[in-house]
């Protein structure tokens, strides 16, 4: 069963990350970053569904440096509170998160080699973290919100990326820009909304997050092997 752990970033600044192991040696280490709203109990239940497949899974507070211990759900009150908590981490200069990712980056470590993925801003931190850290393998984002606005970035790593085609916060044209700007990226569409693999959520499309899943979890294994 999982649990929170206290990292502390190369700056000095300590934040709590949930961490679940596998059962027997490690096939590599992940980092899950959450969406709006905090480490979750999705994002808690995402965690242990990788380590169930053998990995030691980080999921940090990426909020934690405006707010810890958010643990939002998903009315219109929990989203405007998630939105204000990351505009305001978004609004730090130099965005230090950065620094706490690269902890959990560097922590895992010893179990071999790093991934990264996470949804929505956890999406776009994760493009972020695969042009801008040191240390990771793989990368996955989900409809990575604020993707399409960071085309420049270039990737240090093999990135597969997930949108959907109903979503409301990334047109498809933005999409296919960013697909156009960078072709090595493995790039698909479904059918659904944004927010399509989460189960507490009424955008949750149980093909979609399936199919999503295997790629996600096949990539990780070409990427990350033993």
């Amino acid at each position: 069963m999982g649990s929170f752990i206290t990292l502390k970033a190369s700056d000095g600044f300590e934040f709590l990350a949930f961490e679940e192991k596998p059962v027997g040696p490690a096939k590599g280490g992940l980092v899950l970053l959450q969406e709006i709203f905090g480490v979750n109990t999705h994002i808690q239940e995402v965690a242990k569904l990788y380590a169930d497949q053998g990995y030691h899974v980080l999921a940090p507070e990426t909020m934690a440096r405006a707010k810890s211990g958010v643990n939002l759900g998903y009315t219109a009150e929990d989203m405007a509170a998630g939105s204000a908590l990351k505009a305001a981490v978004e609004a730090m200069p130099n965005h230090p998160v950065m620094l706490d990712i690269q902890t959990c980056i560097n922590t895992l470590a010893p179990s071999g080699k790093v991934g990264i993925f996470g949804f929505c801003w956890g999406g776009l931190l994760t493009w972020r973290s695969a042009a801008m850290l040191d240390g990771l393998s793989a990368a996955v984002t989900y409809y990575g919100g604020g993707m399409p606005n960071a085309s420049q970035l270039t990737p240090k790593c093999p990135v597969l990326a997930h949108f959907a085609d109903n979503d409301s916060h990334i047109p498809l044209d933005s999409v296919q820009q960013f697909s156009d700007a960078h072709p090595e990226v493995q790039l698909h569409i479904y059918a659904g909304q944004h927010g399509f693999n989460c189960n507490h959520r009424g955008s949750y499309d149980e093909t979609a997050a399936l199919l999503a899943r295997s790629r996600t979890l096949t990539f990780f294994s070409e990427y990350l092997p033993l």
